[in-house]
């Protein structure tokens, strides 16, 4: 994938079912995030909310050097399935939005599972298993979530696990680093 690229899952919740979603961003002069899609779902506006701003308070971490105020981001979201509120996709829209600006990629068959709050946490995942089998049957090599997911993936099919390499992180640094390894 081009840098500022990134396939992610949506947990679902309430009457959705998990989705598979590719966000894109693009970066280029000015300032702040646009966000393409018309009507723009109100989830995942609040998500790239999040990401934005835990991109603006955590940029050294981050991207280094790099201001992101002097940078304006236009975000698109795809959704593959027929979910579409694009729920709980903040991590995967941070990790977009550094990956455009440093212009790297991020590794493929990578999916990104997790939401991050305003505060930089990262929020808890309560269908992790069903999450892994989702993204082994959308053809994902790899799925990065939290490390809070670890002790509940012990339900996962000894067949699933053999299908997926799955890898955590501990919070945004950490998941950044991960997906754009090698």
């Amino acid at each position: 994938l081009e840098p500022g690229q990134v396939w992610c899952i949506s947990p679902g919740g309430g009457d959705e079912n998990p989705g598979l979603y590719r966000i894109e961003i693009n970066e280029g002069p000015g300032s702040g995030v646009k966000i393409l899609n018309k009507p723009v779902p109100p989830a995942f506006k609040e998500s790239m909310g999040y990401a934005e701003q835990n991109l603006y308070a955590r940029s050294a971490q981050l991207v280094g050097d790099k201001d992101p105020r002097h940078h304006e981001f236009t975000a698109q979201l795809r959704g593959f399935d027929v979910s579409k509120s694009g729920a709980k996709l903040g991590i995967a829209a941070l990790v977009a939005l550094c990956t455009a600006l440093l212009k790297k990629s991020v590794r493929g068959g990578l999916v990104i599972v997790g939401e991050i709050n305003l505060g930089g946490s990262i929020e808890p995942i309560h269908n992790p298993v069903t999450l892994a089998e989702f993204a082994v049957e959308k053809g994902a090599s790899a799925i990065l979530m939290p490390v809070t997911c670890r002790r509940q993936l012990i339900d996962l099919s000894d067949d699933m696990a053999t299908k997926i390499d799955i890898q955590f992180y501990s919070d945004a640094r950490d998941c950044l680093l991960k997906a754009m390894q090698e």
